[in-house]
C-alpha cells in the first residue's frame, strides 16, 4: 500500500531522494491547433487540463471531491480516498463499514496546488478493503457552495470500465505531485497480505507513486474523469505481503513485480449510488461488496 507519511518519508530516505521530488508544479494542458479548411492535416484530439483543483489533502493521504454523473450541484459533496486511509483503522478482509460517524477534515487545493479551504466530513458513506480499496466521506457541505466560494468543482467519476493503454495521472494532494503514465493492463487478482483486490488497474512504470499518494484520483487524461483510485505497489520484491503485492491470474499463476504500482477501479461505483447522493448497495447494478 502506498501507506503514509511515516513510510514515504523511509522509503525517500533509503533512496537518498530527500524531500524534493514531492513538489511537482502542475501539469499545464496541452495546447491545439485548430483544424481548418486549408490544411488536410487532422486536429489533435483535445486533452482535459488536470491539475489539483478538487483534490484534497488528508492527515496521512490523498484524496478527491468527487460527484456522479446523477449528481446534483446541491447535493453534499463527497470526498474519495482508500479504505486503508480510514481514520479507524484499515477494514479487515471482509469488513464493509457503512454509515459511520466521522468528524474528519481534509484540505481542499486550487489548481495550483494551493489550500483554500477546510472541509468537514460527517459520515464515513462507505469503506472497505475487500475487493477493492476505497473509503467514501460525506461531507458538511454542497458542491454549490464550494463553487460558489472557492470556483472549485468537483472531479467527476467515469461509469464505464478504464481501457487499456490509456494516458492517466494520478495527482496526490497530500504531496502536491502529478505523476503521468498509461493504463498498463488490469489484473484479476491482486493479493496483499490478508486482502485481496478484484480487476485492479497496473501502471506502467512512470507512475513510481510513493506512501501518502494513497487515495490520490486516478484521472483519464483525455476527459479529466476519476476511473480509479490510487492504492499500492511492490516495493520491495516480496510476494503477497503488505507493501508487496502479488498478481494472481485466473490460473492461480503469481507474478511479481517490483517498483509497480496500481490503482482500484471506481466504475462500479457510482451505480450504488442514488438521488441525492444516497448509497443503495440494492441498487440495481451495485456490484459494490455488501455489510
Amino acid at each position: 500500500m502506498n501507506k503514509p507519511l511515516l513510510a514515504a518519508l523511509s522509503a525517500l530516505a533509503i533512496a537518498g531522494l530527500g524531500a524534493t521530488p514531492a513538489i511537482a508544479a502542475p501539469h499545464a494542458a496541452e495546447a491545439s491547433t485548430p483544424h481548418t479548411a486549408k490544411t488536410a492535416q487532422a486536429a489533435p484530439a483535445v486533452k482535459a487540463t488536470v491539475d489539483f483543483a478538487g483534490t484534497v489533502s488528508l492527515s496521512n493521504c490523498s484524496g478527491s471531491v468527487i460527484r456522479f454523473p446523477g449528481s446534483a450541484d446541491t447535493d453534499p459533496a463527497l470526498v474519495l480516498t482508500n479504505g486503508h486511509c480510514l481514520e479507524t483503522g484499515m477494514p479487515g478482509a471482509g469488513q464493509v463499514i457503512t454509515g459511520q460517524s466521522s468528524s474528519r477534515t481534509f484540505g481542499l487545493l486550487n489548481s495550483a496546488g494551493t489550500k483554500v479551504a477546510t472541509l468537514r466530513a460527517n459520515q464515513v458513506v462507505y469503506s472497505t478493503m475487500t475487493d477493492t480499496d476505497v473509503t467514501i466521506y460525506r461531507t458538511t457541505t454542497t458542491y454549490a457552495a464550494i463553487k460558489s466560494s472557492y470556483g472549485i468543482s468537483p472531479l467527476t467519476v467515469q461509469d464505464t470500465h478504464p481501457v487499456a493503454g490509456t494516458a492517466i495521472k494520478v495527482v496526490s494532494g497530500y504531496w502536491k505531485r502529478i505523476y503521468s503514465c498509461n493504463v498498463d493492463g488490469f489484473v484479476y487478482r491482486l493479493k496483499e497480505g490478508d486482502w485481496t483486490f478484484k480487476d485492479s488497474v497496473r501502471y506502467t512504470s512512470a507512475c513510481d507513486t510513493i506512501g501518502g499518494t494513497s487515495g490520490s484520483p486516478v484521472i483519464d487524461a483525455g476527459t479529466g474523469k476519476v476511473v480509479a483510485v490510487n492504492n499500492t505497489g511492490n516495493e520491495d520484491g516480496q510476494r503477497c505481503t503488505v507493501n508487496n503485492p502479488c498478481e494472481v491470474d485466473a490460473a492461480g499463476n503469481v507474478t511479481v513485480r517490483q517498483g509497480i504500482n496500481y490503482a482500484q477501479e471506481t466504475y462500479n461505483i457510482p451505480a450504488c449510488f442514488t438521488t441525492g447522493n444516497k448509497l443503495n448497495l440494492s441498487a440495481s447494478g451495485c456490484t459494490l461488496p455488501k455489510p
